[in-house]
């Protein structure tokens, strides 16, 4: 095996390893508000090339999702298109934002993984461009949320979740073994939804 893939393979299990472990966040967080910054003060640019501002979301809940085309937790794509099947129509929002940081399971281009996510899993909710999601390269949303909630609430692998209130508050946070449709992250929806 060569050196780079064998690195490669090393530094994905342990990434996993991490994002398993009893220090991520998981479920409904207070932030300390010390940034003085809202998830509304963040913008994206659309797997499309359109912007995606989060102030534009402004009173509806959003769950924001760091995804990958090729890993384990994939399949969870089919969660977050039956989230905005069902709630959608109630204000919730869902937007992945794909990502190559983790294992490098997302090494396409935006056209590639838009195709992925239409052909495969006929997602429907609104997709960003890749991004960085860890580390002090981040796109500014992420490096909010360590702000915010600490660095425990930092993705530690693809499918980390968090749920952003309607004043643009961080208000739960699931790593990516808790499904989208976990009871625990549906609750937590339910309540940020009008009745």
């Amino acid at each position: 095996m060569r050196p780079s893939r064998l690195f490669t393979m090393v530094a994905a299990a342990a990434a996993l390893a991490w994002s398993f472990t009893p220090f991520a966040l998981s479920g409904r967080i207070q932030t300390n508000g010390k940034t003085g910054m809202t998830a509304y003060d963040f913008s994206f640019a659309g797997i499309d090339g359109s912007p995606i501002a989060l102030a534009d979301y402004r009173g509806r809940p959003v769950l924001v999702v760091n995804t990958a085309s090729q890993c384990g937790f994939t399949p969870q794509y089919e969660d977050l298109q039956a989230l905005h099947e069902r709630f959608a129509a109630r204000g919730l929002v869902v937007l992945g934002v794909p990502s190559n940081d983790f294992g490098q399971q997302e090494p396409g281009t935006n056209r590639e993984i838009q195709s992925f996510c239409e052909t495969r899993f006929g997602i429907e909710f609104a997709m960003t461009e890749k991004q960085v999601v860890a580390g002090g390269d981040s796109h500014p949303f992420f490096r909010w949320i360590a702000a915010e909630a600490g660095e425990a609430a930092a993705p530690r692998w693809n499918f980390h979740k968090y749920l952003i209130d309607g004043a643009g508050q961080l208000v739960g946070a699931w790593p990516s073994r808790v499904r989208p449709i976990a009871p625990e992250i549906l609750g937590e929806v339910e309540k940020l939804l009008p009745r």
